[in-house]
């Protein structure tokens, strides 16, 4: 019988899949290394073995000791995975931008959850950099993993991802593509790599808002550098010590959209339904076209799975929220997609400016039309009302027919970009007329928001 003993057996020897469609004006041979056939779902399985394997034989891990560690969500199901065969409890401590769907995940495998801001320096004490340490330290019976440091996590990679790769490539593999996040991954892989071939090229995949790609080139780490990116699991405003930049031939970044776009992309052309980072990967290697010839084998390394990211990534809410959806937006009706099933928010004309500053706060808006029994008469901007108020402090009972500015331009809902843009040159907003005497507004913002 053929069987494993426990589910930590089936780690490793993932699949090589040939990617056909989006690199097809590629001149090589583009293979992905599919990560998500591991038991947790991701490259990360390998490490949190190997971690927890280390730490047993040295004794830092001792029996019915509690696992801490600050993760992406990724490594943390590693953990869990290890910590439920042998017998551990586990405290996973993850930032506020990561998936539901991860936190989720690991609480349904028995992980205690701790969600730490993102926006905060890593020596914040806040951090999960921070609050994961500190735990470590306070917690009787527990070992703190950092996985960033913890120089198991690229020796993984080094027994296992690397010589895989090796040998599914017949040793024909080229150059190795993979996103950075702690560094264990690329590092590990392209040690073993080099060793077999120093010829092999080992590039990163970056983000904006990260410091790799300045540092690798330069030798700055710049905190100017460092900003909040949405792309998950790659990218970092510390230097783990696991990223080895000497086996490291280069990095580029990929934007935030391009990564969400791509991610996308893999799942309805290739078939192939992984995470975020895997999107800003493939789109990584198209950036490095040039560096690419025909007898090339570029291998390219998919973290993690699309599941943990159905909520974001493959939500089209989300990502027109953020402006990753592409739509072509060609006319009025198309810029008022994301608010056409909300009536218009008016005010009257006898109604006071306190009614209006209400309206302002509950919706979160900037301008209002203003109405009478003959339609529309007039608009109300916050605007206007500050400088109402400088000129008299009780604005706020006065009618508001007595502070109200001149109506709003209307346009039809096939009216151009160009033509909604060119009546806003000297108004706040427009407003649409739709079908059955319909109206919305479209402001500035809308108009900002459009701009891919």
């Amino acid at each position: 019988m053929i069987y494993a003993k426990n589910i930590l057996e089936t780690i490793g020897n993932t699949p090589m899949v040939q990617i056909n469609h989006i690199t097809k004006e590629l001149p090589c041979m583009v293979l992905a290394k599919v990560e998500t056939f591991n038991p947790g779902n991701s490259v990360k399985d390998r490490m949190a073995l190997k971690m927890v394997e280390d730490a047993e034989k040295d004794g830092r891990l001792q029996p019915g000791g509690t696992i801490i560690e600050g993760t992406s969500g990724n490594t943390g199901m590693g953990l869990a995975l290890a910590a439920i065969v042998k017998g551990y409890k586990l405290i996973c401590v993850i930032t506020d931008k990561q998936s539901k769907e991860k936190m989720d995940i690991l609480r349904a495998v028995g992980a205690k959850v701790i969600v730490c801001p993102t926006d905060v320096e890593p020596t914040d004490p806040r951090s999960y950099y921070s609050v994961s340490k500190r735990l470590g330290q306070e917690i009787p019976n527990s070992w703190y993993v950092n996985q960033y440091d913890n120089p198991s996590n690229s020796v993984a990679h080094y027994e296992q991802t690397g010589p895989e790769i090796w040998e599914q490539t017949q040793g024909k593999v080229t150059h190795f593509v993979v996103g950075v996040g702690t560094g264990g991954t690329i590092s590990g892989v392209a040690k073993f790599l080099k060793e077999r071939n120093p010829n092999v090229k080992i590039w990163g995949i970056d983000t904006y808002g990260s410091v790799f790609k300045k540092y690798h080139e330069t030798g700055i780490f710049d905190e100017n550098e460092i900003y909040s990116y949405i792309t998950e699991g790659i990218g970092e405003d510390i230097l783990p010590k696991n990223v080895d930049f000497s086996l490291i031939d280069g990095f580029t970044k990929v934007t935030d959209k391009d990564a969400a776009v791509f991610t996308r992309r893999l799942a309805l052309e290739e078939g192939i339904f992984v995470g975020n980072s895997a999107g800003a990967a493939i789109k990584g290697v198209l950036q490095l076209k040039e560096h690419f010839k025909p007898e090339d084998v570029v291998v390219v390394l998919f973290h993690d799975s699309g599941t943990r990211y159905v909520g974001k990534i493959f939500n089209d809410d989300w990502m027109r929220e953020r402006g990753f959806l592409e739509e072509n937006i060609t006319k009025a009706s198309d810029l008022i997609q994301q608010h056409q099933d909300k009536p218009l928010v008016i005010v009257r004309t006898e109604e006071l400016v306190s009614h209006a500053i209400d309206r302002f706060k509950k919706y979160n808006i900037s301008q209002i039309p203003v109405i009478d029994t003959t339609g529309f008469v007039g608009s109300l901007e916050e605007s206007d009302v500050f400088k109402a108020f400088i000129q008299n402090k009780e604005v706020a009972n006065q009618p508001i027919k007595e502070v109200m500015g001149k109506p709003y331009p209307m346009v039809s809902a096939q009216a151009t970009l160009e033509e909604v843009a060119k009546e806003m040159q000297n108004h706040q907003a427009v407003l649409v007329q739709m079908e059955h005497n319909k109206y919305h507004i479209i402001t500035k913002h809308d108009i900002i928001a459009s701009i891919r």
